[in-house]
């Protein structure tokens, strides 16, 4: 590509096409692409950097950034030649634009020197590769296929439940001298000297109390984030508990139960009066604390929350009642999905009201970063 294909986005030629670029993007959403904001935008800085005169330039970046899997590639091809074919635009070159190939492997291997098992292994390493990058892709912008083989791959997901120190002592083979049972065991000898004894704390676990935001803002994360919910349910069922926070509070710990993840989800879904409502979020942390978190539920306890901090009242009551959370829980982690974008800043009202309240920022966007909220909890030790 030459300079001179290139076409400075400040002039009016380059706003022209960066406006046609952004009706392309939206045309693609409307043929049904999981085209999102965040993937437009990265469309739009793509294409300004290999440059904005270059067909074949803008045809890839495309690709790369508006589709999310193989099936994407014909709607897109679609759209790519009824939009620009039938919509020139000065100062883009009207090349040829290659298409991909789709390179399908034989059944059976018929090439002479092959090995019967290669291609069972290339596929099993494409398989593995696939799966690896769509932990890694943010659930927002995923198509209903690859969210159907997300929800199987929360199985991989492993919880484990934070401790806290006990009251009592046990024998153990190292710590603290344990200086009775010492005594007693040179009493038994008589007085001659006996093998030292040792005693170490014993060990609880710490109640985890989650609390997941399903507003409206929200409704792209809340099926992913209600499934890790379900996740950690399982894994400690007597000592984690899960709340619906919106307008209101809903206890949904009991139907978070049920062994079977979409079974749970649906008996959650009936029983939640405000999904994909509105936010009120200081209100239902009063709520929780009111009913539930004096009374001992948050007290000593690990306390998560999922919510994007986006508040519809003021965010002055969302602060006061996290202080209140702070001092009684052990440690507050908050899980917001935007915070694994890049250039995302917490600039929300809500948030930064309840930042200075909150032991642990992190994001919960993609499979990895569910791992990553998982592996915080567990590390909120004595």
């Amino acid at each position: 590509m030459t300079p001179a294909s290139r076409v400075d986005p400040g002039s009016a030629a380059g706003w022209d096409i960066l406006q046609t670029l952004g009706g392309f993007a939206r045309a693609c959403r409307a043929a049904g692409l999981p085209v999102s904001a965040d993937r437009e935008r990265t469309f739009l800085l793509a294409c300004a950097t290999i440059g904005l005169g270059e067909r074949e330039g803008v045809y890839w970046a495309g690709r790369a950034t508006l589709t999310a899997s193989p099936a994407d590639a014909e709607p897109f091809d679609r759209v790519f030649s009824g939009w620009f074919d039938g919509r020139p635009m000065q100062g883009i070159r009207q090349t040829d634009t290659p298409r991909p190939t789709t390179l399908q492997a034989p059944l059976e291997d018929t090439a002479e020197g092959d090995g019967p098992g290669e291609h069972a292994d290339e596929v099993i390493r494409a398989a593995s590769s696939s799966e690896e990058v769509l932990r890694h892709r943010d659930v927002a912008g995923l198509s209903p296929a690859d969210r159907a083989l997300l929800r199987r791959q929360f199985a991989t997901l492993r919880a484990r439940s934070p401790s806290r120190p006990a009251r009592r002592y046990s024998p153990h083979h190292h710590g603290a001298v344990d200086g009775a049972a010492t005594v007693r065991a040179h009493l038994r000898n008589l007085g001659e000297p006996a093998k030292i004894s040792y005693r170490d704390q014993d060990v609880r676990v710490r109640r985890v109390v989650v609390l997941v935001d399903v507003s409206g803002s929200m409704s792209a994360y809340a099926d992913a984030l209600l499934r890790l919910a379900h996740t950690m349910v399982q894994a400690a069922p007597r000592t984690t508990e899960v709340f619906t926070i919106g307008t209101r509070l809903t206890h949904v710990t009991k139907a978070f139960q049920e062994r079977d993840p979409d079974r749970a989800l649906l008996a959650a879904s009936e029983a939640v009066p405000d999904w994909s409502g509105g936010t009120r979020l200081g209100q239902s942390v009063g709520a929780f604390l009111q009913r539930w978190g004096r009374r001992g539920m948050a007290r000593g306890a690990v306390v998560v929350v999922f919510s994007d901090g986006w508040e519809r009242e003021a965010p002055e009551l969302l602060g006061a009642q996290m202080s209140r959370l702070h001092r009684l829980a052990h440690r507050v982690v908050w899980v917001n999905p935007h915070r694994g974008k890049v250039g995302y800043l917490p600039v929300q009202a809500g948030i930064l009201a309840c930042l200075p309240y909150v032991d642990d920022f992190v994001a919960g966007h993609s499979l990895a970063a569910f791992q990553r909220v998982l592996d915080v909890v567990a590390q909120s030790q004595r």
